[in-house]
C-alpha cells in the first residue's frame, strides 16, 4: 500500500512534473489527511489552510493530480466523485448505501488485475475495479433500534 505524500509535498509535485504552488501543494495535503473527499470537501480543508480558491482551481488542480498518478478518483454510482492519496496498490471500495460511507478494501489476490472478465475481447487489462455495496455498523444500528 502507498499513501501519498511519503516525501514532502513540494518534492514530490515536482518528481512529478508540476510546479510546487501553493494550491497544488494544499490540495494535496487535504486529500492525503482526508480519503475519499468530494471536490467540494478538499475546497473547504484548502480554504482553511490557503484562503481563497475557486471550485474550478480545485478539480483543476484535482484533474492534474489524478493525470500524473499523485491522487486517484473513484466515481461511485449516483455519487459525487471521491478522491483519495492511496495510490500505486491494489484494493477496492466498501460504501454504505444508507450514509455513503467509504472505506478501503485490500484485494485479496493482492497483484493487479484481481479479477479477469470470462472474455478479454482483445484488451490487455491492467485492473479491475470493485465497489462492494452494503451498510455500515451505524447505518445497521440505527434501522435495528428503530
Amino acid at each position: 500500500m502507498t499513501v501519498v505524500p511519503p516525501a514532502p509535498t513540494a518534492d514530490l509535485l515536482r518528481q512529478h512534473g508540476l510546479k510546487a504552488t501553493a494550491q497544488r501543494m494544499a490540495v494535496l495535503r487535504a486529500v492525503s489527511g482526508h480519503a475519499h473527499s468530494t471536490a467540494d470537501d478538499v475546497a473547504t480543508v484548502v480554504r482553511a489552510e490557503i484562503g481563497t480558491i475557486s471550485r474550478q482551481a480545485v478539480y483543476d488542480v484535482l484533474g492534474a493530480l489524478v493525470e500524473v498518478g499523485l491522487v486517484r478518483r473513484i466515481e461511485p454510482s449516483q455519487s459525487p466523485a471521491r478522491y483519495e492519496a492511496r495510490v500505486d496498490d491494489n484494493h477496492h471500495h466498501l460504501i454504505c448505501r444508507d450514509c455513503g460511507r467509504i472505506v478501503d478494501v485490500d484485494c485479496a489476490v493482492g497483484q493487479m488485475p484481481c479479477m479477469h472478465p470470462s472474455d478479454d475481447h482483445g484488451y490487455v487489462i491492467d485492473e479491475a475495479e470493485v465497489v462492494y455495496w452494503g451498510r455500515c455498523p451505524d447505518c445497521r444500528a440505527a434501522i435495528e433500534i428503530a
